[in-house]
Formats: C-alpha cells, structure tokens, sequence
C-alpha cells in the first residue's frame, strides 16, 4: 500500500517498502497489539546485550510544554520495563547539517522531559529511574564511523570519577565500521537499514522479519498510513498554496515599486537612495499612497517629502 501526491511531487515510499529505520514502521510495529513487546524486547536485547524484562510500550509519548509557548516533544518509541529502566528509541534520517549539530541538544532537552514526566510532586530524586536515549541513524552523526556512540556525563577534571546520575545516550550507526560492535548488533542494524528477508540471517532477525511482515500486512496499519498521507499531502498543498500567494503578492509589490518608479522618472532623474527606498517598501498600502502622490505632485522634491515622512 503507498499513497500518491498531486502533480508531479514525488510518490511517497509505498508502506510494504519501508524499512525499520522509518519512523512509522518502528512505530506501527513496536506498538502493534500482538508484536509490540516481543519485537520491542528483541531490538533492545540486541543493542543492550542483556535480557529484557516485560515492557510497557506507550506509543509516540508526548510530553507538552509546560505552558502555552513552551516546546514540547513527542517520542517515536517509549519503553518502560517492569522494575527496570526508561527507553526511548528513535529512528532517525534527518541528517541535515543543522539536525546533526543540534543532535546532542535534542537528546539533552529530550532527557528533561522524560525526567520531568516521571518525578511526581513531592517525591525524592532518589526515586528517578535510570533513563536511556537511543537515537538509530543512517548517518554518522559524528565523523568517527563507529557503529556505536555511548554518551555519559562525567567529571572533566577527573574523567575517573564515578559521576553515576542515571541518564545514558546510545547512538548508533548503521553503517558504522570502527570498533567493535556485537554480530548480532550489527545484523539488526543492517537490517533496519534495509529490512528485507536476505538481511534476517539469524533465528532472532528471521522471526523479527515475519513480524515486520505481518504489520505491514495488518489491515489498521495500512490505513493509518493512509491517513498520515493525506496529512501530509494536505500539509504540502496548503504550503504550495501559501507559497504561490506570496509570489502573487510579491509580484504586486514589485509591479507597484516599478510604476512609482516611472512616475518619478517624468519628474526628473531618480536619487539612488530613493529607488533602494522604494523597492525595500513591501507595505502595498503604502506604495498605493505614494502613486497617488507621485500622480499629483508637480516636482521631484515634492514627492522626496511624502516618501520621506511615511
């Protein structure tokens, strides 16, 4: 199942073709009433190399701002495990410039928010359960081709101290080469990547692989990403019309900026900085008044004085 954008814009990727290192896959299937936990425990088991205990899966957590005007966030994948630690998981292709920079500030403001929805009024911090923030990425999100980043706070003035406050990030990149990543880490990460049946090599990734197929086949997953299309067809549509609308009225604009322009010219040579004072107005009212002015008035000084005191 895919969806179609208008005109010429590019067909989205079609839902059967989808790999896990998209969001809405990850999602669909990692919130997914029959798969959700096993599939979830799986992936987790393969990055932490641990077994994992029953999970809470809450799909796409929001966390709002705390007041009107403030950020808020929504998380792709969160996890909490019975008596155990916080996940939150998230597939990520945003590799940008200015996304990859800002990467470690949005771990920072995503592990707040996380911390701040789970400390009740009047508790202890004591009480604050260990939180760990896994970014998947097909990019190398800092230069160093490893497949796994670790991220801890410690002492800077001595890196030996045990500075222990319960907050982990894990990158992870998929294509990543230096160190030396788990096998079974590195076959789920190829497998995010590129989520067909050649890349399930193991029992685990092979069963992993019959679930994943099973989503995309689930009659409510296909319709939900239907239903995220048309959002976003929507979107784009409003923004394509949005955008015309301001070249129309630019267009205006500069058309107006050029008949004053002509006006000015019956009246004499125009100065230099009244012309650079006549295309910086982008205020149509106001270059309605200064036509009306420059058709009645008799010099350029004249004229010099209505622009000049608006």
């Amino acid at each position: 199942m895919g969806c179609l954008l208008s005109g010429r814009e590019e067909i989205m990727k079609k839902l059967e073709e989808m790999n896990l290192v998209d969001d809405f896959l990850t999602y669909s299937l990692t919130s997914h009433k029959i798969y959700g936990e096993e599939a979830s425990r799986y992936i987790l088991g393969c990055v932490l190399q641990r077994r994992i205990g029953r999970l809470t899966v809450v799909p796409q957590r929001s966390w709002p701002g705390e007041e009107p005007g403030k950020h808020g966030v929504r998380m792709d994948v969160y996890l909490e495990e019975e008596d155990g630690e916080i996940f939150d998981v998230e597939p990520d292709n945003n590799s940008g410039d200015s996304e990859v920079k800002a990467l470690p500030r949005r771990v920072r403001f995503y592990h707040s928010k996380i911390d701040a929805g789970n400390l009740a009024s009047g508790e202890d911090y004591s009480v604050l359960r260990n939180v760990m923030v896994v970014f998947i990425t097909t990019y190398d999100p800092f230069g160093y081709g490893r497949m796994i980043y670790t991220v801890r706070n410690s002492c800077t003035e001595l890196p030996e101290l045990s500075y222990e406050d319960g907050a982990k990030t894990i990158f992870l990149y998929t294509r990543g080469t230096e160190g030396n990543p788990p096998k079974e880490l590195k076959q789920l990460l190829r497998y995010m990547e590129h989520s067909t049946q050649d890349n399930a090599g193991s029992a685990g990734l092979a069963r992993l692989h019959e679930m994943v197929t099973e989503v995309k086949r689930d009659r409510e997953v296909g319709l939900a990403y239907m239903k995220s299309c048309e959002i976003e067809r929507r979107i784009r549509e409003e923004g394509k019309k949005e955008g015309i609308e301001k070249g129309r009225e630019q267009g205006r604009t500069e058309g107006k900026a050029e008949s004053l322009l002509l006006l000015l010219s019956d009246l004499g040579e125009v100065p230099e900085d009244m012309r650079s004072r006549v295309f910086s107005e982008k205020d149509p009212d106001v270059l309605n008044s200064w036509l009306r002015a420059a058709r009645r008035a008799e010099s350029m000084e004249e004229l010099v004085k209505v622009i000049v005191r608006s």
